[in-house]
Order: C-alpha cells, then structure tokens, then sequence
C-alpha cells in the first residue's frame, strides 16, 4: 500500500520532510509517527492511519513534497485507514486533568531546560519538561541563532558589496529583508524540531502549558482547560529571561523595535537608532550596517560593551566608525517622538546638551531580567537573591529549598546559553548523587560583531584590580596570513599572564573567527598550559589560530611575525 501526503494545514502547498522516524522493515502502529512535515506554519507529525511494515521509504530529509506525493510503501492488512476514536463529553467541558510523577520536572525548555532534560532521561531518571511556548527558548526562537542567521546573511551582502576586493565585479546587489527573515526561521524551524525529536527519543515527556507551584512538592500545569499535576522528587527551574521593561517617553512609537520584533522585521528601511552599547545593540548594529541601513548608537556608558577590556572596547568603536556606525556614548535618552513625516527622533543629553537623532526606525537594547512571571516560587519556599532581581542558588544550583534547583538566566548571575546548557549537566549530576561545579571564572563569551570579540578568564582591569602582576601580549591579525586573504585583518589576540606564578590568566580576541578560536584559550586557561607548551606545539598554516601561537610568543622572546 501506498502512503501519500493527503493534506496540508492551512493552505499550504508544499511542505518540507522533517525527520523520519522509522526505518525500512519497522513494524508501525496506528497513530505511530512516521515523520516530520515542516512548513511556513512550523512543524506537523504526520502519523500512520496503518499497522504494518515499512517495505520502502520513497522520501529524504529536507526534500520539498507535495499533496499526493507517495512518501512510504507498506505491507498493511487494512483496507481502509484507522478512524480516530473520539470520546464528544471526556473533556468537552472541564478539560482534561492527570496527575503525573516524576524523577525529575524541568520548567523551560531553553537551552539550560532542555539539555537538563535528555541529560536526566539519559541517565535512567523519568523525566517530564514543561514549556508554555516553543521547545528551545529564547536562544533558539528569538536570540542566539535567529540573530546568527541574520549575521550571515548580512555578510554575504556586505562581501557582495565589497566583491571587488577579491577580484569580482558583482552588481545589482539588493536585500529583500522578507527573505531574510524566511531564512532565518527555516533555521530556527529545523532545529526546533531537532529538539522535538531528541526528547521524544530520549523519553523525555513534554507537557505544554504554563507551570506554577502549588507547594514545594508539586507543580500545577495549565494548557487552557486542561490541568496537569505534577508530583517530582527534584525540580528544576529553567524559564530564562524576559526583555526588560523600560520607563522611556515614546516607547511605544510602532517604529520602536525590541530585540525580538527586529527578528520578524520583514520591510526594508534605511536607517535605525540603537538605544543601547551592549552586546544585543552591537551586534545589531553591525548587522544593519552590513545591510547597508545608516546606523546611530546611542549608549549610557563612556564606552561601548563595558564588559570586555578597554582597548577592545575601543578597536570595535574605531571600527564601527570606519563603517559608517555614528556613536555616542556617555549619552543618555531622554524620550522618543514622531516627526512631522513619520520617522523617529531620538532626543538624548551629552555634556549637559541636549541633542537628536532622527531615523526611520528605532531599536531598544537595553536588557533582559529573569523570567518569574506566574510561578509563584514563593509557594514553594523558594527565594531570591540579595538584590531580588533573580533566585538565589548556592554552588550546586540548589535554591533555598533542597530538592529543587534553579539554572541559567531566571538566577540573573551570567546570562549565556551555554552556561545555562552546563549548569543543568551539573544540577542533574548533584541529583545523581555526583559533585559537580562550574567554574565561572573560566566561561568563554563571544560577541558577534564584525569582527567578532571573544574573551575568557580575566580581563585587564579585573587582573589590575586584584593588584596581580601581569604582562600583556598583543598580535595583531593584520600580521596573519589567513585573515589578509580572508581581507579581515582588523584586530588582534591579547594574551594576560601573571607574572608570579607565569600563568596566562586572561585573554582577548577581536578578529575573524573569534567565536572558535576562544576555544582553544579556554582549554588553555582552565588546565594552566603554559605559554612555553603552547609554543612547542604546532598551530596549522595558515590560520588565524596561528595568531594564538604568535602572541604566547610575544610573552617571552617576541612574535616571529612582527615587530612594532
């Protein structure tokens, strides 16, 4: 028997094969799902109305099908397929109510939530996760990798425009941010569903819907009139972070973007204001700017990405400026208004004088806060931290109250995904019984701006601050052979080594592949490799890894490859 696409939601054409679920030869139920359909819409099961054998499968993943298209042959005793067996009162009027237990209950399927969850499940634990809205968070649909994908696709443009500087004339290059944004979200689609599928395999069950505490023992799930009460010997709560609410004359302009709006910004425009020199308003400041739109930064501080060390904070303005992004720092936003033809005028002070800026749009960058709304910790004797602004946990991510754990950005301590992805590992591991602690000082963090900034252990001030002895190395990657033919010679790699005991405790790198080459410090850092084994060991030629090699060189005898 053939089986064929018959219908698609909505109206829907074509639809893309997700994973498929089942192998040649696999006995299948009735109601088994046999695979994935991605669409514009998101993602369907498509489940078998037959039980038999698979005798051929007659798609591949991430082929475009559709209706009618045969997508498995079976050896079925059916003639006619299974009809849905419908129960018209269970359920009709007060919803469905369960009870559920668990080794362990995850609250938010984020980066931290989800990882925790597999990681429980794999480790022999039954394991529910609850998510009110879609499988990944706010780094999977809304930050981390909508924004990476928007990064590259601007540029591949901005390389367009440049194409002359590799020997290519390219012309009529245009964006279509529609496109753009279709893109994006077929990224952020199949991985979604990947997480879909690793927990579906992994025996992790999902529950949707939102989860509040009714005591420090339960939790009480709702998905409109269906209740779920779940019963966990340990439970971990992971719902991340919100965008901070701001207290700005004008913000509710419909020019006025947040973080998560300028991810679905289909039409294209000109130019944009980013209130905000932070890490989300420098990295869309780049991405815009590679578009080609007119870039304005407006940003509170002296200096722009305050977290990383002054000369990077100042190699990424310089070449900000280069690029047409016009900064301000040491500025702050008074209000927002609408001129007489529509656009935004951003009004700020600097210097005790009042200025503006005027654009066709604006963006708001200023934040996130833990995410608390409607779990009603305190039900549960859970409490907060010092300032109140996230839960207070101790080394084991363990809350006030034993047997329930707290990870990622909802404890407000360091707001990247892949600490929240370890601090789960680790939480689920003190449940198994297991001593396991991150250390904090040792977490790699990347901007990506272009050039991208990546930076581990201590900064220059930190180490300054802590009265330590240090020397500093800097290679610049205009001395690198790789980047110059990549033409991104912009930056450099910075190296920090205490003196006293010749540790290297702090690096730095503002250039091409930043974000992978941060890993290889890591390592570096976090066992104590010492600047004379990093030189003894071979650094393929030519990479801009080399860089690394070249600036441990340049603690001791001096870089091979340059001399100032």
């Amino acid at each position: 028997m053939e089986i064929k696409l018959e219908q698609l939601s909505g109206h829907e054409k074509k639809s893309k094969i997700g994973k498929i679920n089942v192998s040649v030869g696999d006995q299948v139920e009735v109601g088994q799902q046999l695979l994935q359909l991605e669409s514009k819409k998101g993602n369907t099961p498509f489940k078998s109305k037959y039980a038999g054998k698979i005798d051929e499968i007659m798609v591949s993943e991430g082929q475009e099908i559709g209706i009618g298209h045969v997508m498995f042959k079976m050896t079925t005793d059916q003639t006619e397929p299974a009809k849905p067996k419908l129960d018209y009162f269970s359920g009709l009027v007060h919803g469905k109510k369960e009870r559920v237990e668990a080794d362990v209950l995850v609250i938010g399927a984020g980066p931290g939530g989800y990882v925790a969850a597999i990681y429980a499940a794999k480790h022999g634990l039954k394991t529910v996760i609850v998510e009110k809205e879609k499988l990944g968070g706010t780094c999977l649909n809304v930050g981390c990798i909508p924004t990476k994908a928007l990064i590259r696709s601007s540029e591949v443009f901005h390389n367009f425009k440049n194409a002359e500087d590799f020997g290519i004339t390219a012309e009529h290059i245009q964006v279509e941010m529609a496109k753009v944004i279709e893109k994006k979200d077929k990224i952020k689609d199949t991985l979604v569903s990947g997480i879909d599928y690793l927990l579906e395999k992994n025996g992790v069950r999902v529950i949707r819907g939102s989860a509040s505490f009714i005591d420090n023992k339960q939790v009480l799930v709702k998905n409109r009139k269906d209740e779920y009460t779940i019963q966990a010997t340990n439970t971990l709560i992971a719902t991340g972070s919100k965008i901070s609410k701001i207290n700005l004359p004008g913000v509710e302009h419909d020019f006025v973007l947040n973080s998560t709006s300028a991810l679905q910004q289909k039409e294209n425009f000109k130019s944009i204001t980013i209130i905000g020199g932070g890490v989300i308003g420098m990295e869309f400041a780049f991405i815009y700017s590679n578009f080609g739109i007119e870039v304005n930064v407006i940003e509170y501080c002296d200096r722009l990405l305050t977290m990383v060390d002054e000369d990077v904070s100042e190699e990424i303005r310089n070449i900000a400026a280069e690029r047409g992004i016009r900064v301000h720092t040491g500025a702050r936003v008074t209000r927002i208004e609408k001129d007489q033809n529509g656009n935004a005028v951003v009004i700020f002070e600097k210097d005790d004088t009042e200025m503006f800026m005027t654009s066709e749009k604006v963006l708001v960058a200023i934040g996130r806060e833990p995410n608390l709304e409607g779990l009603d910790i305190d039900k549960a004797g859970v409490t907060l931290n010092e300032n109140g602004k996230g839960i207070a946990v101790n080394e084991h991510l363990q809350t006030s109250v034993d047997h329930i754990y707290a990870i990622g950005d909802v404890t407000n301590r360091i707001q990247l995904a892949h600490v929240a992805s370890h601090e789960g590992t680790a939480a689920i591991d003190h449940i198994l019984g297991k001593s396991s602690t991150l250390n904090y000082d040792m977490v790699p963090n990347v901007i990506f701006t272009s050039p991208e900034i990546a930076s581990v252990g201590l900064t220059e001030q930190q180490a300054l601050r802590q009265k330590m002895k240090i020397t500093i190395s800097k290679f610049p990657f205009q001395a690198n052979g790789k980047a110059l033919t990549m033409r991104e010679d912009k930056g450099f790699v910075k190296l920090i080594k205490n003196i006293d005991n010749g540790k290297i405790v702090g690096a730095s790198i503002i250039g091409p592949e930043a974000s992978a080459l941060i890993s290889t410090l890591t390592v570096i850092i976090n066992n104590g490799i010492s600047e004379d084994e990093i030189i003894h060991t071979i650094f393929a030629h030519p990479t801009t890894g080399e860089a690394i090699h070249e600036a441990a060189l340049g603690l001791g005898i001096g870089a091979l490859h340059y001399h100032e």
